[in-house]
């Protein structure tokens, strides 16, 4: 029977070929309008190409995806609406329809054997009934920030994550996890430690090869601290590029992960007793190719311009935590005892603040964001962390040296992290106010599932009703 079938498949050398060329030629601003006629050309000619994956994220950053069969696509591409009512956090039965705008500067092949052959994928924004922005859309808010940043003050972004996680036996094991039980390590081993054909090993080295043919431009891999535990590293790109090769990222991991009969899992704290996993944001801006955060003879090699972003961040630590760290779980790994960036302060060398600086050159100085959860929605996470260090208030009462020096603490629990947000008005500055509700709301539906209390052991509910755990049956328990 596959001898009837024709579908689209590209070795991966050459698709990574292919895909570092989408990405440059969106990296070079080239018009969404230019990229559309060009694309579109491009399907209407190869015959092997069977679908159209288009994807967006809802406002806690859950992926969604649906697939266009590419004849209609080619037809209807400008009228393309779902139902928005079915996304939880998104709009009202009575108002139900959202349209999707196809972001043609996302365009990507994919490696067949982790997506199947004869499909493409496009990330999507998301449009009101009336063609405006819908308000809940954070890759649409990142976009259009991007765009304001660059025509009113010429300032590009330069972001990349370190996405840690771990790897358990088993498939679909969160949907099925039991706090009696708890997860099966596929690994016992540690930091840098594994042989080359374990199972983490084993696939690692799958991952990294999706990552490479999807222009992910890897840089490196590893196990990490903790037993079980994965990062794999690739080179800086804008900011909207970064949250959208995030998603990919823990896309292709769980799917990696599935092929080989495991589960890759992205919950902060998954095992009480060991590390928890981090999303570490490094972040840096730029004007006319050069970078503005460096000063050779700045503090830590830092710009007064970088400075004052780091300050504006820590001053909003409180009010912005609920956007980094989402969910119940991830106040797991806000843990002193494991290493946790809990401290509200920058640092060149303390890895417990929240802002550490790395040790840099002219081109790779930045600041690291190390209190972000891997499952913290990068879009909202992104668009926070750069409004609030180019927008947000700052204590100016205070000098410089107290407000690095003094020691505060970030919310230990999602019900301070909530009673933060809540008050803040630069929040409901930045989101409007009824997305901000939205967010809360839906913050507040899953800790109310949930022991209010954490205590030692990682209990059953706050897996089951982790917003990442994609168990339709128990969405509808919320």
């Amino acid at each position: 029977m596959s001898e009837l079938k024709n579908h689209l498949e590209i070795p991966y050398e050459e698709l990574q070929e292919l895909n570092l060329d989408a990405k440059e030629k969106a990296a070079r601003g080239t018009s969404n309008e230019e990229l559309a006629d060009y694309y579109l050309k491009y399907l209407a000619e190869e015959k092997r190409i069977k679908a159209v994956t288009l994807c967006f994220s809802d406002i806690e950053g859950r992926f969604h995806m649906l697939d266009y069969d590419k004849e209609f696509l080619l037809d209807a591409h400008e009228n393309l609406t779902f139902d928005g009512s079915s996304i939880q956090g998104f709009t009202e039965v009575n108002q139900s329809d959202l349209r999707l705008q196809l972001d043609w500067q996302s365009f990507r092949w994919l490696p067949s054997d982790v997506f199947v052959p004869g499909k493409v994928i496009l990330f999507a924004l998301i449009n009101d009934r009336d063609g405006s922005p819908y308000p809940s859309d954070f890759r649409g808010k990142l976009r259009n920030y991007l765009l304001e940043l660059d025509s009113s003050q010429g300032l590009q972004t330069n972001i990349s994550v370190e996405c840690e996680g771990f790897l358990f036996e088993g498939r679909n094991t969160e949907q099925k996890f039991h706090s009696r039980e708890g997860f099966q390590m596929v690994s016992t081993g540690g930091y840098f430690n594994s042989l080359p054909n374990d199972p983490l090993r084993l696939f690692i080295d799958s991952f990294a090869e999706a990552q490479r043919a999807l222009a992910f431009q890897n840089e490196k891999d590893h196990p990490e601290v903790a037993p079980s535990q994965f990062e794999l590293n690739y080179k800086y790109c804008n900011a909207l590029q970064a949250a959208d090769q995030l998603q990919l990222y823990k896309l292709i991991a769980r799917q990696v992960a599935a092929n080989m009969g495991m589960t890759a899992s992205f919950l902060p704290k998954p095992i009480a007793g060991i590390n928890g996993s981090g999303m570490h944001t490094n972040l840096s801006l730029s004007k006319n190719g050069k970078n503005i955060f460096f000063d050779p003879k700045g503090e830590d090699g830092l710009s007064p311009m970088a400075w004052e972003f780091i300050d504006k961040v820590l001053y909003s630590a409180n009010d912005i935590c609920l956007t980094l760290n989402p969910s119940v779980n991830s106040y797991r790994r806000l843990d002193p005892n494991y290493e946790a960036p809990n401290q509200i302060k920058s640092s060149a060398v303390d890895r417990t603040s929240m802002v550490r600086i790395p040790l840099a050159n002219e081109k790779s100085a930045r600041i690291e964001v190390r209190t972000v959860a891997p499952d913290a929605n990068p879009y909202m996470a992104f668009y926070t962390i750069l409004k609030t260090g180019l927008e947000g208030p700052v204590d100016s009462s205070q000098s410089e040296e107290n407000r690095r020096s003094r020691t505060r603490f970030l919310p230990g629990n999602i019900y301070d992290a909530m009673r933060h947000f809540k008050g803040s008005n630069f929040i409901g500055d930045i989101f409007g106010t009824d997305v901000k509700e939205k967010f809360l709301n839906r913050k507040k539906a899953s800790a109310n599932r949930c022991p209010r209390e954490l205590g030692n052991l990682v209990k059953t509910e706050e897996v089951l009703f982790h917003h990442e755990v994609t168990n339709q049956y128990i969405w509808s328990q919320f």
